[in-house]
């Protein structure tokens, strides 16, 4: 596959625009000429080295070559032009011969192999004089040394076409000739109105502009040599895409795709894969299922949950379609679907940063040709996933997981959380109970206490009350929390015991817990039985350099929180109740006050 990156470079290079090679190769391809010239041979072709407007010059430098190159020959190109070529070579030697020429400095730089199939009439040898043989190409054969080259031919140096003379020129383009090249410049991103083959202001600004890309003169006219070098730019970046239009029967969707990056993976409904070719390519993934109006907004839902489609970027939703483009560090991704007919189709490219101008061709090309009116959708059955599939994938897309979650509690009614710190150590951003983003208001790495408040408004079912009276050691406590993190909907309720008001070294801000805790348990209320907050769990840790036995927790007290509240202006709602609550009313009451902290990445 062609490199489209140098491509482009070449193309910005002005001295790719060398009066030799480069207009001989311009007008070879405008020739009319047979398919083969007869003096080659099958399997053979030709460096093609010169090329020039009058027959007198193009004899003269044919001879100045033949002095040098015995296999020098000159052909017709049409359109009044004329090259120069050596050879025949067989097709595996040309391109040696073409390296070995170039770097001794024997031929002009930008030269290039021709297979003759726009050759015409022979011009030299004249009259008729027979084609010189060259002599094969050995191992053994030394070239021409680099430090003694052999003296090349003095180029001629070839004007472009004056202003009138590219107007001239220009003047005798057909419609399609002209579409093209509005196609080309907007290939590049020089044209953005439409492709109707009008030459107006938009068109000459986007030829001026080209122009002034590749270091040339912004007359707005592009010249023969300049039309040739834009065409055969875009035709060569085409190629490397390999767009195709493909007919995929099974989703009811016709779409041209860029079959030279990506080739087809497999079908995992409501998805129909493409890898991508290389490690740099993109991914394609078509969408096809049945649905109405309701399953397009959760299908809409559903997508941004996955990984390969950042939360930052616009999104687009109205109820007949959406549209959705993230970007992150690592991964960029545009997602379009419509509902159409009880059918939802659309398409997703993923892909990496730093391949903008690639990726817009490729989505351009898709949005242009895509085609949902097949009447198949993809059958949920054709292709069955399994149990651990639909635990942690989406249809072969990997679901967005937080980093790590963490437990917390609400205390104010709009919605801010006290957690632990280690809920958000290292967060690209915070969550509370999975979908409200939060802003870390307080994170103190002494006492591991973090505050979040939500950027949407909350209204939590409960919202936890301080307790303001001594807990006697060996009082029952209950720990709300999410234990095993994001994976059940619900918190959990661990039982344990109150052991001590202070740590273990009489540490007033910490109190002593028996409890059999899990990570994800960390940040949650520790409650006694009237449902007071009495503290907030610790995540475990060692102590004083020495690791607790198993059972032992600890808690940083409700006064210590209140303390660290104070300068964030929350004041926790204190309540001097100690009456016990029935089992169902303290666990709705632990349930209510309790919220899912989640790190993400």
């Amino acid at each position: 596959m062609a490199n489209v990156g140098a491509i482009l470079y070449r193309l910005r290079d002005p001295f790719m625009f060398r009066p030799f090679a480069f207009v001989a190769l311009l007008l070879a391809a405008l020739s009319l000429a047979p398919a083969r010239h007869a003096d080659a041979q099958e399997g053979r072709v030709w460096v093609q080295v010169e090329a020039h407007p009058d027959l007198a010059t193009a004899l003269d430098r044919a001879r100045a070559y033949a002095s040098e190159f015995p296999e020098t020959v000159g052909f017709a190109l049409g359109s009044g032009w004329y090259g120069i070529a050596l050879g025949p070579y067989p097709e595996d030697e040309a391109p040696i011969r073409l390296g070995l020429l170039k770097r001794d400095r024997r031929i002009p730089s930008d030269s290039f192999v021709a297979d003759g199939a726009r050759y015409g009439d022979r011009f030299y040898p004249e009259d008729g004089a027979a084609l010189a043989i060259p002599e094969a190409l050995t191992a053994s054969e030394p070239a021409a040394s680099p430090a003694e080259p052999a003296p090349a031919p003095d180029p001629v140096s070839l004007p472009d076409e004056t202003r009138q003379e590219a107007r001239d020129s220009e003047a005798l383009l057909t419609p399609e000739e002209r579409r093209e090249l509005q196609s080309a410049l907007q290939w590049f991103g020089f044209y953005t109105s439409a492709i109707d083959g009008a030459f107006g202001p938009g068109t000459r600004n986007s030829m001026a502009a080209w122009q002034e890309a590749q270091g040339l003169e912004p007359t707005g006219i592009l010249t023969t040599r300049q039309r040739r070098a834009l065409l055969d730019a875009w035709s060569a970046e085409r190629a490397a895409f390999g767009f195709t239009e493909v007919v995929e029967a099974e989703s009811g969707i016709t779409v041209t795709l860029p079959l030279g990056l990506v080739e087809f993976d497999h079908y995992e409904p409501p998805f129909v894969h493409y890898r991508g070719k290389t490690p740099d390519a993109p991914k394609i993934v078509l969408i096809s299922q049945p649905g109405d109006q309701a399953a397009l907004y959760g299908l809409y839902d559903v997508l941004q949950t996955l990984e390969q489609v950042p939360l930052d970027g616009p999104r687009e939703r109205n109820e007949r379609g959406f549209r959705i483009r993230g970007t992150s560090a690592k991964v960029d991704t545009t997602i379009s679907a419509q509902l159409k007919g009880g059918r939802i189709k659309g398409w997703m490219l993923i892909s990496t940063p730093g391949n903008a101008a690639r990726d817009a061709r490729i989505v351009k090309a898709i949005e242009d040709s895509f085609s949902p009116d097949g009447a198949s959708v993809l059958d949920p059955g054709m292709a069955p996933m399994g149990a651990e599939t639909r635990a942690g994938l989406l249809a072969g897309l990997e679901v967005r997981k937080p980093r790590l979650s963490r437990t917390g509690f609400f205390v104010t009614p709009d919605g801010a959380v006290v957690t632990t710190t280690e809920a958000v150590e290292g967060c690209t951003r915070v969550t509370i109970d999975r979908t409200t983003e939060a802003t870390v208001r307080l994170a103190d790495a002494t006492t591991g206490l973090a505050v979040l408040t939500p950027n949407a408004a909350l209204s939590p079912r409960a919202v936890a009350g301080f307790a303001t009276a001594s807990t006697r050691p060996g009082s029952e406590i209950a720990v709300p929390g999410y234990s095993y993190e994001d994976r059940l909907p619900a918190p959990v309720i661990t039982f344990g015991t109150f052991e001590d008001a202070t740590g273990l070294n009489g540490e007033t801000a910490l109190s002593r817990l028996a409890l059999q805790s899990l990570p994800g348990d960390a940040g949650g209320a520790v409650l006694d039985t009237s449902g007071s907050v009495l503290g907030m769990l610790l995540p475990p840790q060692p102590r004083d350099g020495k690791l607790m036995p198993a059972g032992v927790a600890f808690a940083l007290s409700a006064a210590e929180i209140t303390r660290l509240l104070g300068p964030t202006g929350i004041t926790p709602a204190a309540t001097s109740s100690t009456a016990p609550l029935s089992p169902s009313a303290l666990s709705e009451t632990a349930t209510g006050i309790t919220a899912l902290v989640s790190c993400w990445d």
